[in-house]
């Protein structure tokens, strides 16, 4: 969108060639983009897309699309493995229930150092830089939830 002066800071479209972290389980893009009910990134942002930009993603995680990455390799869904970062990061995870938006939907579980958290509530994490973090891992999915992620960092390194 940059028809206009300040149109160039409305990103619409997945970046197309997003190349993985260590700790994700493929190269390029190996969560793919969402889909119709199918789940995946929605958006992201970094210094590529917007020189001078932090880090931005966002992603759906949906009820079938889960079952059906569980049901091939019957495990839960696990789209990062313990890592940490040289930069805070916050990771939020937002349930869709209308009558209960505190409702997550679903159980995450999140590791912050050598504690297991399980999920259940929308939720924001403050991740501190150096802190060892993940697995995250979807181990239900009732309905979807809504993952949101920013980094202080340039990229998602």
């Amino acid at each position: 969108m940059s028809d206009s002066k300040y149109g160039k800071y409305i990103v619409t479209d997945l970046k197309e060639k997003i190349v993985a972290a260590p700790w994700s389980s493929g190269r390029i893009n190996p969560i793919p983009k969402v889909g119709k009910r199918t789940g995946g990134r929605l958006l992201w942002l970094d210094n590529e897309i917007m020189p001078g930009s932090f880090y931005v993603e966002t992603a759906w995680a949906f009820p079938n699309a889960w079952a059906a990455a569980k049901k091939k390799t019957d495990s839960p869904s696990v789209p990062a493995l313990s890592h940490k970062h040289d930069y805070d990061e916050v990771l939020c995870m937002c349930g869709t229930n209308f009558d209960d938006p505190y409702d997550l939907g679903g159980e995450v579980e999140f590791w912050l150092g050598d504690e297991k958290h399980l999920i259940t509530k929308s939720c924001i994490i403050f991740i501190p830089k150096g802190l060892v973090h993940g697995p995250l891992k979807y181990n239900r999915v009732d309905s979807p939830i809504f993952n949101f992620t920013t980094g202080a960092g340039k990229m998602y390194f």
